[in-house]
């Protein structure tokens, strides 16, 4: 018996959330005394795994399955769970996961529980706190399946170092051209940068910032701090930034670690998307941003003044303790 682990990948180079959801698995596997098994698609290496507490991985090397696709990915999950008689199956909440995991659930007739933050209870049966109501608020579900799927929410459980004997093992995916009836692709641009859905930290501006020229500000702050560029609607909207760039409730959903949004007021939408990160910092110079209802810090200032002061500080940080 064993605790299946879906692990994805950019570039053929595993995603830190294929580390966050074996770290969460391990706790899993702990609990229930079994262990962790992770299935990779095509990854350059599988080393890193073993510093999260997988004891096997099954490497799938197949040029068909070079691109994500749906079908393909959950019937290669089925066969993997079936093979080492998985009764959990985690995956991350990253759109290709939420496109494949209610296609697993059909194919292994199982319980799916979206949107965790937290390890089961399982005394008595086995249930899982969940975010709900776009983060307001969080429920209980009992899963009662004999195959359980957890989707675990970004970030919600962060990386545990746990080392582990690692075995590697070829895994034949057993796709037909059956699989391969509808094929859905998620790309995103600047692929130099850190992508908004693997950071921990994400710096936000709205139109409080006037326009596209003033963008290098904001850059050079998640420069410093090692985070993701990110937007309100209007800004991306009029133009000013791509969309891929876009949070909230109607553009990409954020849970990171630190979220930082300079001259956003905070319309409902944005906070709803966004609601999940740990901590948020506003800078508006509007006290009356709705925003800063929702802020655990805030700054009421012109972001002209304010941002580049911030820079200065954490550079002078930085070389310091260098």
């Amino acid at each position: 018996m064993s605790i299946l682990v879906y692990t994805e990948t950019e570039n053929n180079k595993l995603k830190k959330s294929a580390f966050e959801v074996a770290s969460y698995a391990k706790a899993v596997a702990d609990q229930l005394g079994e262990k962790v098994v992770a299935l990779t698609f095509n990854a350059e290496s599988t080393d890193a795994l073993a510093d999260y507490g997988v004891d096997k991985v099954l490497e799938v090397k197949n040029d068909k399955l070079s691109k994500f696709n749906a079908d393909a990915y959950a019937e290669t999950l089925k066969n993997a769970a079936q093979q080492e008689g998985s009764k959990v199956v985690i995956v991350s909440q990253s759109a290709n996961a939420k496109y494949l995991a209610p296609l697993l659930a059909i194919d292994l007739e199982a319980a799916y529980a979206s949107n965790v933050t937290d390890l089961p209870e399982t005394d008595g049966g086995f249930s899982v706190k969940r975010t709900a109501f776009t983060n307001k608020a969080f429920n209980y579900t009992s899963l009662d399946t004999d195959v359980k799927i957890i989707g675990l929410s970004h970030n919600a459980f962060g990386l545990k170092d746990n080392k582990s004997e690692l075995e590697k093992v070829a895994f034949d995916a057993k796709v037909s051209d059956d699989n391969f009836g509808i094929n859905v692709e998620s790309v995103d641009k600047n692929t130099d940068k850190v992508s908004i859905a693997d950071a921990e930290i994400v710096v936000s501006g709205g139109r409080g910032l006037k326009g596209p020229e003033n963008w290098e500000m904001i850059e050079e702050l998640a420069e410093v701090l090692g985070a993701a560029t990110a937007c309100s609607k209007p800004v991306s909207d009029m133009g000013w930034r791509p969309h891929s760039e876009h949070v909230g409730q109607t553009g990409k959903p954020v849970a990171a670690n630190l979220y930082i949004a300079v001259g956003i007021s905070g319309a409902i939408q944005h906070l709803a998307g966004v609601s999940a990160s740990k901590t948020k910092v506003v800078i508006n110079n509007d006290d009356e941003a709705p925003f800063f209802k929702a802020a655990d810090y805030g700054i009421v200032g012109d972001a002209f003044e304010v941002v580049p002061k911030l820079i200065e500080k954490l550079k002078e940080f930085k070389a310091n303790n260098a």
